[in-house]
């Protein structure tokens, strides 16, 4: 069963690249826009932050037109270093959910997430980051879809 994640809790909301690209094109994904501004908003009112871990940047900006949409979102996020010690959350996690290397990218979302005590992943594909997020109490998961 999916947990639900409740961003009232949350200090920080990690995007993975199904969320930044809901929020860099809001009039085509109007309703996941809404969704994702308003717990962005709710994390910023309580003193977070919006989080985008550098991996997510590389899958997100293979072409100029990609690059010019997600802009404008950037400019309001943190790009997160991937370090060596988030590269080995990510590896484990991976690991502990029996995932494949292909799904590297959403154990580093993950991973980024885990390294606060509390935090919520923003996606509009939930089913790989649960199971990453499964041994992590300190890890919600909120589908935007």
């Amino acid at each position: 069963m999916p947990r639900q994640a409740e961003p009232r809790l949350s200090s920080v909301a990690v995007l993975d690249a199904e969320a930044l690209s809901v929020l860099s094109q809001p009039r085509e994904r109007t309703a996941s826009a809404r969704r994702a501004q308003a717990v962005l908003e709710a994390i910023e009112r309580r003193g977070g932050y919006a989080a985008l871990p550098a991996p997510v940047l590389a899958e997100t900006s293979r072409t100029r037109s990609r690059r010019d949409a997600t802009a404008r979102v950037l400019r309001c996020l943190d790009v997160v270093p991937t370090d060596r010690r988030i590269a080995q959350v990510a590896g484990a996690l991976l690991q502990a959910a029996a995932l494949p290397s292909k799904e590297a990218i959403d154990a580093f979302v993950v991973a980024t997430a885990a390294m606060h005590q509390s935090a919520l992943v923003l996606t509009g594909d939930a089913n790989e980051l649960e199971r990453l997020a499964a041994v992590l109490p300190n890890v919600a998961i909120q589908h935007l879809g």
